[in-house]
């Protein structure tokens, strides 16, 4: 029963300097909501990305370190990712092989994949806060992810690279 799952807080955010193309990193703040509200920070970041990918990429980070099924409420200052997540694009666009509408290709269909994946596993309530904004999760993580872009000796993220050559 989902009552019985714990209830966990997760904030996220990505960036990108160059976007796309640049080096880019994501921060995720995650907060158990269960006795004394236990808390880690995840972060990391590659050489060449986009702003898109890495917001998204922050997200499954943040549910892929949950140890069993969760209720989440993920914060995100991406409207890309919340609005795909609540309204239903992404399944949209996997329901149609990864297209948009007939002319179109979506664009990070291996992160959304991987999301939609964690989101059947997850509880996942979506919203969305204004970047910039003093909002303590997601300065955190804009602090986390910005430090993290610029780390070096950076990995490569084959999903961006391959579609690039696409």
């Amino acid at each position: 029963m989902s009552d019985e799952r714990p209830e966990v807080t997760i904030y996220t955010d990505g960036g990108c300097e160059s976007n796309p193309g640049g080096p880019g990193g994501y921060g995720v703040v995650l907060i158990s909501q269960q006795g004394q509200g236990k808390r880690k920070e995840l972060s990391g970041g590659f050489r060449s990305t986009t702003n898109n990918r890495m917001e998204l990429y922050a997200a499954i980070r943040g549910l892929e370190a949950l140890k069993v099924p969760c209720r989440v409420t993920l914060y995100s200052d991406s409207q890309y990712l919340v609005k795909a997540m609540t309204e239903g694009w992404a399944q949209k666009w996997k329901k149609n092989n990864w297209w948009r509408n007939k002319k179109e290709k979506a664009a990070n269909p291996d992160l959304w994949e991987r999301l939609l994946s964690l989101c059947r596993t997850h509880e996942v309530d979506f919203r969305w806060v204004r970047g910039h904004a003093g909002h303590p999760g997601n300065e955190r993580c804009d602090e986390l992810a910005m430090l993290a872009l610029q780390k070096k000796d950076l990995p490569s993220d084959k999903g961006y690279e391959q579609s690039a050559q696409e």
